[in-house]
């Protein structure tokens, strides 16, 4: 087995919460982080922080936005030929189909390209709209969601 020079220790805090195995008896994983190629990372990385709030850290010609506790590496592809499969998307959620309603107003007076209008939907309204980068976002919200499928959520749960 070998070790990578980079790696860093876990601090103590983390133990109990690394140590944990799952069902398969592996250790526990989280998601910390996802990387998106992109042609255009200051555009990719603007529609972070003024659509979505996120906070961004300058990575050399890359970006990392920081949301809800993990990061998003916005990657410099400019060398490189970036192809998404079909459906490939992100998804984010707002609280409220009112909130949802005046994002989606926005972004339509901002002529954001859209890839679909408002949708109503069981597992709760929806609109899916395109970042630069050609990275397809979904935006929905979980509370007109119907109950069989809104119990399912963790956004929720109590």
């Amino acid at each position: 087995m070998t070790t990578n020079p980079s790696a860093q220790a876990i601090p103590s805090t983390d133990l109990a919460r690394a140590s944990a195995t799952t069902s398969s008896g592996f250790p526990r994983t989280t998601l910390n982080h996802m990387s998106l190629p992109t042609h255009d990372v200051p555009g990719t990385v603007a529609f972070f922080e003024h659509y979505l709030d996120a906070k961004t850290l300058p990575f050399g010609t890359s970006c990392v936005v920081k949301k809800d506790g993990w990061d998003i590496v916005i990657e410099d592809a400019r060398d490189r030929d970036v192809a998404w499969p079909g459906n490939f998307h992100i998804g984010v959620e707002l609280a409220t189909r009112a909130e949802l309603e005046q994002l989606y107003a926005a972004m339509v007076a901002d002529q954001v390209p859209m890839q679909t209008p408002l949708i109503e939907h069981v597992r709760g309204s929806r609109f899916f709209c395109w970042l630069p980068g050609d990275v397809m976002l979904e935006v929905n919200t979980r509370e007109d969601a119907q109950a069989p499928y809104k119990a399912t959520f963790a956004s929720q749960q109590g």
